[in-house]
């Protein structure tokens, strides 16, 4: 068989649900890959009209005329003899459900998943999220081979990217998200040539705990004021544009106001006004310019949303809360 179109004649089944996940199969379908069916989430009700919504790997794999399998349940009997009965040589898992070891076995090549972060670093449903959130200057995207673990296989492929010191959590996804798609395509070619030898995890090599990626509640997003401002910008940062770090603005003979809170700047020890300022603590020009005290100087906010309402700069903000200075966040 050619080596240039060896891997071609592979066949595929993908597994995916979000947004994240569609980039990786749209290379694949690019490419020439023989992606034989699609497993995604079942459809739900979402939005203030709880419309029944397909996922976003269901809307791409409908255009292209691949069949979609929506299991409620990864381990019914019905959904394991369909999916052998494609007879898959390779699986390839992209932002979905932990697997049952009667799934991830099928393929004669096994099954590989897609990890936004450098394994083994950041194992779990929050990889971007957390890395932002603990101030990493780099991360990246690994493939590895699914087991009976969450986020242990042996490594197959890595890329690396640098991480902005202002960048967001969307942007780091969408950049995350391209090289993931191209490093998805790099590994199926080379699992298909035998060109990759797959690796076990490292351990940590500086004897500190591996970071970790647990999923983001709600109770994860408020923001704590009296933490240091490099802290509290990479919270932001971290949980920006979703889910919003959020915090409360109670005004007198008002209720508590929800705002979340997208964009900053920290400002270490600024000055005056921050050392006499409890944190939370909202200091403005009255026109243009808001900062909120923090544990040691400022946050400057420079976008942020009231609950309900549409995301505004500070501006905007100033402008319908004239009387804020020296209110407080909390």
């Amino acid at each position: 068989m050619n080596r240039k179109t060896e891997y071609k004649k592979l066949r595929i089944v993908y597994m995916g649900t979000p947004e994240f996940a569609v980039a990786p199969l749209k290379r694949l379908i690019g490419d020439g890959c023989k992606v034989l069916a699609v497993v995604t989430a079942a459809d739900k009700a979402a939005g203030r009209g709880k419309r029944i919504t397909q996922s976003a790997v269901k809307r791409y794999a409908l255009e292209k005329g691949i069949p979609v399998l929506q299991p409620t349940k990864l381990k019914d009997p019905d959904f394991i003899r369909e999916l052998s009965g494609l007879k898959a040589d390779l699986q390839v898992v992209v932002a979905f459900r932990m697997l049952p070891e009667a799934v991830w076995r099928l393929p004669s090549l096994g099954t590989f998943n897609l990890h936004a972060s450098l394994l083994p670093e950041y194992r779990g449903a929050a990889p971007i999220h957390r890395a932002l959130m603990n101030g990493e200057k780099r991360t990246g995207v690994t493939t590895f081979m699914i087991d009976e673990k969450i986020d242990t296989g042996h490594i197959l492929l890595q890329e690396a990217l640098d991480i902005g010191p202002d960048e967001d959590a969307g942007s780091l996804h969408d950049r995350l998200m391209e090289t993931g798609a191209a490093l998805v395509l790099k590994t199926v070619r080379q699992l298909a040539t035998g060109e990759i030898r797959p690796i076990p995890q490292p351990g940590s090599e500086s004897g500190r705990p591996l970071q970790q990626a647990p999923k983001i509640h709600k109770e994860d997003c408020k923001i704590d004021w009296e933490r240091p401002v490099h802290e509290l910008h990479n919270f932001i940062r971290g949980l920006a544009p979703y889910p919003g770090a959020y915090t409360s603005l109670s005004l007198p003979g008002s209720d508590p106001v929800i705002f979340k809170i997208y964009q900053s700047k920290a400002e270490k020890a600024a000055g005056r006004d921050s050392e006499r300022a409890a944190p939370g603590t909202i200091i403005t020009d009255g026109r243009k310019q808001m900062k909120v005290a923090a544990g040691d100087g400022c946050i400057h906010v420079l976008a942020l949303q009231q609950q309900g309402k549409r995301r505004m700069n500070t501006e905007a903000f100033l402008n319908g809360f004239k009387h804020v200075d020296g209110a407080r966040f909390s």
